[in-house]
C-alpha cells in the first residue's frame, strides 16, 4: 500500500522527505505536488520505474516526459541550450512552464522523444518539490497525474493514494495544487512555439 507523507508546505519535515528519496532510489514511483498540479515522478536512471510511470499514466514513448530540475545549471546539463534560449529560460523560471529542448547526451536515449530527440524540462516553483530535488541531488522524471481516460489531474492526496495505492510507492501531501497545466513552449527549433498556454503567463517570455 502506498505511503502518505503529510508535509508542511513551507517547512517540510526533512525526515519525511528523506524517506521519500529512499523510495525513489529503490525504484518507486511517487505522486508529488507541483506549482501546476500533482505529478507522477521517478528516478531518472531507473528504466523499470520509468516504464511503470508510463504504464500508470497510460502513455507510450512518443509522449514527452519532463525532467524536473533544481536550477538552470542543472537543466543546461540535460539539454542543448544556446544564449538566446538561456535568456528566455532565465526570464521565466522557476515557474509553471515546460520547455521542450534538444536532449543532451546526459539524457538516456529511451527517455527522449524517439523521432525528435527532445525532452521536456522544467524548474518548478514549489518549495516542497524543490526541497525533495535538493535531497535527491538529481532531476526527477515526471508526468502530470492524469489517470488514463480522464481529462483532469488528480488533486487530492488522499484520493490519489486510494486510487493508486497498489501502483505507486507514496504520495507527498503538501495540500492542494492549482490544477492548471503548465504553459508548454517548444524551443527545439528556430522559433519559439507555444504548444499549450497554461498557468505560465506568456508576457514573462516576452511573447
Amino acid at each position: 500500500m502506498a505511503q502518505l507523507f503529510e508535509v508542511h508546505p513551507d517547512n517540510p519535515q526533512a525526515r519525511l522527505l528523506k524517506q521519500a528519496v529512499a523510495l525513489l532510489e529503490k525504484g518507486g514511483v511517487l505522486a508529488v505536488p507541483t506549482d501546476s498540479s500533482y505529478a507522477l515522478v521517478c528516478h531518472l536512471d531507473d528504466k523499470a520505474a520509468a516504464d511503470s510511470l508510463r504504464r500508470i499514466r497510460g502513455v507510450d514513448d512518443k509522449h514527452h516526459l519532463t525532467l524536473l530540475c533544481r536550477d538552470l545549471s542543472e537543466l543546461a546539463s540535460y539539454a542543448r541550450v544556446d544564449n538566446r534560449q538561456f535568456r528566455l529560460l532565465k526570464s521565466a523560471t522557476p515557474g509553471p512552464y515546460t520547455f521542450i529542448l534538444e536532449a543532451s547526451k546526459e539524457v538516456p536515449r529511451r527517455l527522449s522523444h524517439p523521432a525528435r530527440k527532445t525532452i521536456g524540462l522544467r524548474l518548478p516553483d514549489h518549495h516542497v518539490l524543490q526541497e525533495l530535488l535538493a535531497l535527491l541531488g538529481a532531476p526527477l522524471l515526471a508526468t502530470t497525474l492524469i489517470p488514463p481516460g480522464e481529462a483532469e489531474p488528480l488533486n487530492d492526496a488522499h484520493d490519489i493514494r486510494e486510487r493508486l495505492e497498489h501502483q505507486i510507492a507514496a504520495v507527498l501531501d503538501a495540500g492542494a495544487c492549482p490544477m492548471e497545466p503548465t504553459t508548454v513552449v517548444d524551443l527545439s527549433g528556430g522559433d519559439v512555439v507555444v504548444v499549450r498556454q497554461g498557468r505560465g503567463a506568456l508576457d514573462a517570455l516576452g511573447l
